[in-house]
This record gives structure tokens, sequence and C-alpha cells, in this order.
């Protein structure tokens, strides 16, 4: 009896270990390598990482309507696309919120802000906000630069798209243009996490 009561004990304690060690995912890390999604555009069609030819890596930007944050950014957004897309890095945008709790971000609205400020990238409905916790976004917007490896669609770097939302004549770190850059030239990524400045995603 003692055996199977220390035995017991044993197992309990085990387990309590190993939930001590390993707490549930919080997200990717640096390094991680990131999951495929099939989520669909503003045009109707579905979008995966997998289907965009070409691609060297994805900057992965999770964004919305309605933040004014995001809104600051849009016009840097359409950039970093236009510069790096012909280069390997393509912007997808993915807009994480749910729109029953904001109707601005409503797939009809993410139409229209798509045509008005002529987004010349995929923008993707979160349709049951399954993709943003895996990736571990937590604010709009958020940047997840991604580089294609044998292995996968692996992270190296992970927040804001630079030092500055309010002024973009003011920014004196570019942070993605940074990672890509350095990725394009086959180097380490120097500052591979910053904090995302942003609205909270509405879940």
């Amino acid at each position: 009896m003692k055996k199977i009561q220390f035995l017991a004990l044993f197992i309990m304690l085990g387990a309590l270990a190993a939930f001590t060690v390993n707490p549930p995912a919080g997200g990717y890390k640096v390094g991680d390598t990131a999951t495929d999604f099939s989520l669909k555009n503003v045009d109707g069609k579905m979008v995966s990482l997998k289907d965009i030819k070409n691609a060297k890596g994805y900057i992965v930007v999770f964004t919305c309507n309605h933040c004014p944050y995001a809104q600051a950014y849009e016009d840097r957004i359409v950039a970093l696309n236009n510069k790096y897309k012909a280069l390997g890095y393509p912007v997808v945008a993915i807009n994480p919120n749910n729109p029953e709790k904001q109707k601005e971000d409503s797939f009809a609205k993410m139409q229209e802000r798509a045509k008005d400020k002529k987004f010349s990238f995929p923008y993707l409905l979160d349709e049951g906000q399954k993709i943003f916790p895996q990736y571990g976004a937590t604010k709009t917007p958020h940047v997840y630069v991604l580089q294609k490896t044998p292995k996968g669609n692996v992270v190296k770097y992970i927040g804001a798209i630079d030092d500055n939302y309010e002024d973009a004549k003011a920014v004196k770190q570019k942070y993605v243009e940074n990672a890509v850059d350095a990725l394009i030239k086959g180097k380490e990524v120097t500052v591979k996490e910053t904090k995302a400045i942003g609205c909270s995603i509405k879940a």
C-alpha cells in the first residue's frame, strides 16, 4: 500500500512540475517557426503565405480600420510593401478585431478602407480570431517579420514599425526596414524585438 501511495504522490508531483515548467504559450518568440494560414482577402479570395510567389519572407502586420495608431501607420505600411515586395518581402496585413465589438472593422469596411487607401497588399480578415493568438499579437499595429527557410517561416523580428507613430518625418529608428534590410543582405537582425504601440485587439 505504501508503494502505491508513494507512486501516486510521485506521479502527482511530476505532473505539477511539468505544468510549472511548461506554461501556456503566449505566442511566437523570435526564432520560432510561424504557422501559415488561409484567410479571406478584401477581394473575396483566400490567401495563404505559401501562395505568394517569389517571396523570401513576409512582413505580417496585424492592423485594422478604426485604430488611430493603425491609421497613422497606413501610408508607411503601403511604403513598406512598395519598397520590399519586389525584393521578396511583401506586406501581408491582417485585421484581428472582432467586427461584432468594433463595427468599423467589419469586412465591408475593410473593403472600403483598402479601396480608399489603395492598398497594394492583401488585407485579410482573421475570421473567428484564430490567427492573432497563435502569433501573440496584442496591438494594432503589431508586426512580425518572417523569413522563409527549409524548416518554415522563421520569426526574425516582432514589434513596432518604427519609433514614432505620430510623425513619420521624426522617425529615428526604422525597426522593420532595418530588420528586412539585414535579412536581404544575409546578416543578423540586430534589434529583434520592440514594444508594439497601438490599440488593444478587440477579441
